[in-house]
């Protein structure tokens, strides 16, 4: 019997055809333009609902900015003239703010802006799922004209990550309502050095903005192209239609070496893993969670799923955070030893290999979105893992509106890292309790329903704590007292693999990329800073 090819490598066959044949439309032929195919759904440009929360939005500007670099980034300021600084216990934070900006629609920037936007987030009326991630701050005031003062309920250290989000006008937000039916998400109006002029809902096109006040982009027009389908990104990028596209690792790893392309992995904290939800009779049980982490095979996952491209995960703290990564807090891959762990807990394996006790048998379902491919592969992996130590997994790939309802009871194959640029802002909304009670943010902030006094006791020191070797010892405490008592499987921190066409222009280096990804990032995360190399 002839065996068929894994999709990935039949489709490389096929790629490998239509590269040689030779590319129609090159990047270079298109000039100051560039057309990128992404993998997510486009609009949604509204900051009010979280839109941009690390800085990465085109169209807008936050105070500060992100400035690149290996590890965690440092911040740079934007619609701040500087950096903003904190008091002595950091409770207040003052903006002082750039003159003579403009936004999209011709009117003017100010603090009445910046004011009116953090109200708006924080206002019930808006029902913004980012509401829980600014819930330290008391009050927005406008000093005066050009200086904001943002006064905190309690010391935050890491302010500055707040201050990343878009700037919309305060005539934008005038009329309390929903974020989620705000014009801002399909009209954004900003002071960004891109606009959006046209928008559909498999095509967007930007231009720059020509009085932008960091200087005109010399790349002036971008269309982005909505392609749900991986393969079909990979047709469209070797075929010459596109000039750059997101990729799973293996099939992005398939352009490798391919005449006028470039594929690049940037690091990213972005997070794969298991929520084991606590009222689960199998996945809530503790030496069920302590036995599954132990039988993932992580490496086994990063080589032959993530094409080499990822590190294991135990914690969602990746080792690129440097001190504050607690090199011990981790699972080896030991399944022997998790089986003496599930016998130990009296649960014993039947006739047919799964295990039991007091009649539950060890079963439980994974529940993973339907259109991702890299994690319906890990849950598949996963599962795999699971069986061999006697406990079944079942899959389920599913839309995310019929996974949000079963959050909270079924197993979920999540991602995270959405604010990786401070370990509080990574770790907190994952594993704090405060979650656990109805109504207390986002269904997906600590979807495992997970408590454990000593992890919540470092992370709200942690995010207090003004001394940055102290901070470090928190978080490193947080990791210890997270792998003796774990509530996720964590499985491995992914690296965000491109394609694309090369083109004659001078970029910038990687940064340390979020959760959300996609075209936003990659190559093109600084597009506004890009050169014509001589």
């Amino acid at each position: 019997m002839k065996k068929s090819l894994h999709p990935v490598y039949a489709l490389a066959a096929v790629l490998a055809t239509v590269v040689a044949a030779g590319c129609s439309a090159t990047a270079s032929a298109r000039g100051d333009e560039l057309v990128l195919a992404d993998g997510y759904e486009l609009g949604g440009y509204n900051p009010i609902a979280g839109y941009g929360p690390a800085g990465e939005a085109k169209m807008y500007d936050g105070l500060v900015r992100v400035t690149g670099g290996n590890g965690i980034p440092g911040f740079g300021p934007a619609l701040a003239t500087q950096v903003p600084t904190p008091n002595a216990d950091a409770t207040v934070w003052t903006a002082t703010l750039r003159d003579g900006v403009r936004f999209s629609d011709g009117s003017s920037f100010g603090a009445e802006d910046v004011v009116a936007t953090y109200r708006a987030i924080l206002d019930p009326m808006s029902a913004s799922e980012a509401k829980s991630s600014f819930e330290m701050i008391d009050e927005v005031v406008a000093v005066n004209d050009s200086t904001v003062q943002f006064r905190l309920a309690y010391p935050y250290t890491p302010f500055l990550t707040k201050l990343l989000i878009g700037v919309v006008p305060s005539e934008a937000v005038a009329t309390p309502g929903l974020a989620a039916e705000s014009t801002l998400n399909t009209d954004p109006i900003g002071t960004g050095p891109y606009r959006l002029v046209h928008l559909s809902p498999d095509r967007a096109v930007f231009e720059a903005n020509e009085d932008y006040w960091d200087g005109a982009p010399e790349v002036k027009k971008l269309t982005l192209i909505y392609v749900p389908d991986d393969n079909t990104r990979a047709q469209r990028m070797a075929s010459g239609e596109i000039d750059g596209t997101n990729l799973p690792p293996l099939l992005a790893n398939t352009f490798d070496g391919k005449h006028g392309l470039t594929v690049t992995a940037h690091p990213s904290a972005d997070w794969r893993g298991v929520s084991l939800p606590t009222g689960n009779p199998v996945a809530g049980d503790k030496s069920i969670r302590m036995a599954l982490n132990l039988a993932a095979n992580r490496q086994s996952m990063i080589d032959h799923i993530l094409g080499g491209r990822g590190r294991p995960a135990a914690t969602p703290i990746p080792e690129v955070y440097g001190a504050t990564y607690n090199p011990e807090a981790r699972f080896p891959y030991a399944p022997n030893q998790a089986e003496q762990i599930l016998d130990d807990a009296r649960w014993t394996a039947g006739a047919d290999g799964i295990r039991s006790r007091d009649g539950q048998r060890a079963q439980f379902t994974i529940m993973y979105n339907s259109m991702d491919t890299v994690r319906r592969d890990l849950a598949q992996a996963f599962a795999s893992d699971a069986l061999a130590v006697g406990v079944e997994v079942d899959l389920e790939a599913l839309s995310w509106d019929r996974i949000d309802p079963r959050i909270n009871s079924d197993a979920t194959l999540l991602g995270g890292g959405d604010e990786p640029y401070d370990p509080d802002t990574q770790a907190y909304d994952t594993l704090d309790s405060r979650f656990i009670a109805p109504g207390v943010g986002s269904i997906y902030d600590n979807a495992s329903d997970y408590s454990n006094p000593a992890v919540d006791a470092a992370l709200d020191s942690g995010r207090r704590n003004l001394a940055p070797q102290a901070r470090d010892r928190d978080y490193q405490d947080m990791q210890a007292a997270y792998v003796a008592d774990p509530g996720y499987v964590f499985l491995v921190f992914l690296d965000h693999t491109y394609v694309a066409r090369d083109s004659g222009w001078a970029m910038s280096g990687p940064v340390l990329e979020p959760h959300s990804h996609g075209v936003t990032w990659g190559p093109w995360w600084s597009l506004q800073s890009w050169t014509r190399r001589s």
